[in-house]
């Protein structure tokens, strides 16, 4: 059976002698890890005793790092903190799609910016050569 921790447990875990994370409802104490992990310790001090799947996945970390963590999951929230947790990633997640717009507007720009700069270089040109 696995342990189960409250988000207000893993918040007394947010220092240097001990430093818990939650990633995906899983809680892993990365207390061990600190001086290994590649971003520096700092990274995880500012992240320590918190839900922090968001800041995880945004680093984009590799399929090696993932395997890596198994050996430091000490458990998981408790039910209730788990659809804490649900409620904030969701919201989120939405507030992050309702950002990115719907695709047109995310390649609109940059098309935009190169077809004004191609324009610009070839009337450059056309004026060195008069």
């Amino acid at each position: 059976m696995t342990t189960k921790y409250s988000l207000e447990e893993v918040r007394k875990h947010n220092g240097k002698s001990s430093c818990w994370l939650v990633i995906h409802e899983n809680v892993y104490d990365v207390t061990k890890f600190m001086e290994e992990h590649p971003g520096g310790e700092e990274v995880l001090l500012e992240v320590a005793g918190t839900e922090t799947t968001e800041a995880f996945e945004d680093v984009g970390h590799s399929t090696d790092a993932r395997e890596l963590m198994v050996q430091y999951k000490i458990g998981e929230l408790t039910d209730e903190d788990k659809s804490k947790v649900k409620k904030v990633t969701e919201k989120s997640q939405f507030r992050e799609s309702s950002t990115t717009g719907n695709g047109v507007s995310s390649w609109l720009l940059p098309v935009s910016v190169a077809v004004g700069a191609t324009i610009l270089y070839r009337l450059f040109l056309s004026y060195q050569s008069s």
